[in-house]
């Protein structure tokens, strides 16, 4: 029985990708909504009554209310996904996460297309990429990055394709799919020029292709423009500026922000880590001794960078050091398969997976306001496919070894994923007992904190305390939680401590909390993408006004 199965799914790889996904993120389901899903989530409530408006109302997203088009930082189009799911299937969680495993499918599916262009074991690739951490958790959320991504994989495969048969229907498909990658999120423009350079180291004319290019240019182009009119500003030049005013608020250095997107493409990528001892010969990996020894150097003696992470001071450092720099080197080794590669072979195929890679890493490290898990995401099906090909390649690791550590990518993907659905469980259970234990309570009940605990308290009927327009009373109560945003404890002379509620979450690997240094959806609260250690539980303060 087993044996005819086995044949089967290997006689059935598409089938068998899509069992693979919808087994590996199916139990994850009911994830509550956390950190930047709401967002996406109340645009879409407003596309449903004005969908000509998407970013048309005020959000409290600070220390006060703004206008949506100024806190949100991307295009609308994963937005409108949410909107048209809504109303066929309803608001809830299992709805939406349900709908979004259809992008999630599509990347691997995608992944095994393109793969089969560049490699012999296109099935090997595909479920490499899956078992990638960074997939298997931005997979979990109903933001707009794996749905860019599917778009961004087929745009590949499309124009690959095209360009090889001289298909211009490909082409022009490929085109409108970077206008649809633009429109979900803004680093999809990068595709226009990694693949005007695959195009030209293709020796392509420019006449058969260059057209096609200038699909998502218009696009970006018009958005431009109706951006202007309707909010008063382009909201992709809003965008970037944004991320240069941060970068200069927040004052890591260059050399730190390097450090920092090694340590995140090494967790992020994990099977470069855990393939590479079958991925490097002997000299190659003794090479590497210098570029540890670096990274070594660099997270150890490298004080400024530390004194930015003030809830992590003395002995706690060390544990998280040696982490960051076991992380980071997977980041080289990352970098080194992509640089590897077009060294031996030399062709267009190795020039389009090289300048994804080091595309994606630049704009990870130095480009975006801050390096998160999110920006690494674009390289995972690069990355996977880059490991297969260096592995039949060298010719070094036999069949059982391919498997055990396919075995182990997918254990470790699988446990950071529920460690990350811990954290959002805790979030939403910590807004829960809030409500469960104030909401009789004379008065309105007031919280700070963004993400997902807003999400919930506000679903709840509390409200989010404007700093800026105060409109507190004596007897009312403000719910704080210990791990957000934008808080500021009340004055003691006018406020009662009242009551801390705790929420056990993962116990000892996490993707989000400052005091162990996980910094997955934003490097500015901690310098890695996940960290061990011992996690504290979601705590929240509640104070009664005088």
């Amino acid at each position: 029985m087993f044996e005819n199965l086995r044949r089967w799914l290997s006689a059935h790889p598409k089938s068998t990708l899509v069992l693979m996904v919808l087994a590996a993120l199916t139990p994850f389901l009911s994830k509550p909504f956390n950190i930047d899903d709401p967002l996406f989530i109340w645009a879409a409530h407003q596309i449903q009554i004005h969908p000509g408006n998407p970013y048309g109302f005020n959000v409290e997203w600070g220390w006060t209310q703004f206008p949506m088009w100024k806190v949100t930082e991307n295009p609308p189009f994963t937005c409108y996904f949410i909107a048209l799911t809504a109303a066929i299937l309803g608001w809830g969680e299992v709805a939406l996460h349900s709908f979004f495993l259809l992008p999630a499918v599509l990347v691997i599916l995608g992944t095994h297309r393109l793969a089969r262009h560049f490699c012999r074991q296109p099935l090997l690739a595909a479920i490499v990429t899956l078992f990638t951490p960074v997939f298997l958790v931005s997979s979990t959320t109903v933001m707009c990055d794996v749905p860019m991504l599917a778009f961004w994989i087929w745009a590949i495969v499309l124009w690959v394709e095209g360009l090889a048969q001289d298909g211009l229907r490909k082409l022009a498909l490929a085109g409108l799919l970077i206008a649809l990658a633009e429109m979900t999120k803004y680093y999809a423009a990068c595709l226009v020029p990694l693949l005007a350079a695959y195009s030209l180291a293709n020796r392509r004319p420019l006449s058969r292709w260059a057209q096609f290019l200038l699909i998502p240019l218009t696009v970006l182009c018009a958005y431009q423009y109706v951006t202007q009119a309707a909010y008063g500003t382009s909201l992709l030049y809003y965008a970037m500026e944004y991320a240069a005013r941060s970068k200069s608020v927040f004052g890591f250095s260059k050399w730190d922000n390097g450090l920092i997107a090694l340590a995140f493409a090494g967790g992020c990528l994990a099977p470069v880590v855990i393939f590479a001892p079958w991925q490097w010969r002997q000299r190659a990996l003794g090479l590497f001794g210098g570029g540890a020894a670096a990274v070594a150097a660099g997270v150890f003696f490298n004080e400024e960078l530390w004194k930015y992470y003030k809830g992590i001071q003395g002995s706690a450092q060390v544990p998280l050091k040696i982490q960051m720099i076991i992380l980071a080197i997977g980041g080289l080794c990352a970098l080194a398969l992509a640089l590897a590669d077009l060294r031996s072979r030399r062709d267009a195929r190795s020039l389009l997976l090289a300048l994804w890679v080091a595309g994606t890493f630049v704009f990870a490290g130095f480009c975006n306001w801050t390096v998160n898990a999110r920006s690494i995401l674009p390289m995972a099906p690069a990355v996977a496919i880059l490991i297969i090909r260096r592995l039949e390649q060298n010719k070094s690791a036999r069949p059982s070894a391919v498997k055990f550590c396919l075995a182990v990518s997918a254990a470790f993907a699988l446990l950071l994923t529920w460690s990350d659905v811990s954290h959002a469980r805790a979030v939403r259970q910590s807004a829960n007992l809030v409500h469960d234990k104030y909401c009789r309570t004379t008065g309105t009940l007031w919280f700070q904190g963004h993400w997902g605990f807003q999400f919930y308290m506000q679903e709840f009927g509390a409200l989010p305390v404007d700093f800026k327009h105060p409109e507190l009373k004596t007897g009312e109560l403000v719910a704080i939680p210990a791990v957000n945003t934008n808080l500021r404890p009340p004055d003691p002379r006018y406020s009662t401590l009242l009551d801390i509620l705790m929420v056990p979450g993962p116990a000892w690997l996490t993707t989000w909390n400052p005091d162990v240094g996980a910094g997955f959806y934003a490097s500015l609260r901690g310098p890695l993408p996940f960290a061990f250690g011992r996690v504290p539980p979601e705590i929240v303060s509640v104070y009664i006004l005088k």
